[in-house]
């Protein structure tokens, strides 16, 4: 193994100002640099800044709340009451409903009654609803009138429930025609077979 002398009455050059200093006096800085006592300068704390260990932020078997989905209700009993004779609108009780007007519902398992059958009031197009109270909302139906008008009915067993978003999306999608792309030179259709052609934005006359 190597060995080295005490070097007593050595002196060093400092790596720094380049003086002569005693080699026994000179120290050595964080660097390596061999230096004069006066020259010594200690690490700055900034270049080696502390450890921070993270602090964990996932929850082991989290129960987060949540937007509950949109479920269907049941309604009461003969929760539709047809308007007045031969018209088309029909008032809905739904207690609590929390719906607004111009949301899109779909009703289920209702029963005809006053000049409305089951597949009208069925429709898979479901109804936009004009709200009356919180306990009530109105829809004119597609097809059919009121025959004699005030009269309650729909069964016990229906529902009503959102129609999803997408599908009101895909409807409205549907059903759009900008008037700035139509390109045809009749000003009046006399048929009543009109096709729609959604992704050229025309509509054509059978």
């Amino acid at each position: 193994m190597a060995r080295f002398a005490t070097g007593k009455n050595s002196y060093g050059i400092s790596d720094r100002s380049g003086f002569r200093y005693r080699l026994r006096d000179m120290r050595r800085e964080w660097n390596g640099s061999l230096v004069g006592p006066d020259e010594y300068e200690s690490k700055h704390p900034q270049l080696d800044p502390p450890r921070h260990i993270t602090d964990a932020e996932a929850i082991r078997d989290a129960r987060p709340d949540r937007t509950e989905p949109a479920v269907e209700r049941i309604l009461v009993k003969n929760s539709f009451t047809s308007g007045s004779s031969g018209s088309a609108v029909i008032t809905v009780r739904e207690v609590s409903h929390g719906r607004t007007s111009g949301d899109v519902v779909l009703f289920k398992k209702v029963k005809g009654f006053d000049g409305f059958v089951s597949s009208t009031l069925e429709t898979s197009s479901g109804y936009t609803i004009t709200v009356i109270d919180s306990d009530s909302y109105s829809f004119t139906a597609n097809a059919g009138a009121a025959t004699v008008g005030g009269q309650r009915g729909g069964g016990e067993n229906a529902t009503v429930g959102e129609l999803p978003a997408a599908n009101i999306a895909v409807l409205r999608m549907a059903f759009t025609i900008s008037v700035a792309a139509v390109t045809t030179d009749a000003t009046t259709f006399d048929s009543s077979s009109v096709t729609l052609d959604s992704s050229a934005k025309t509509f054509d006359e059978a």
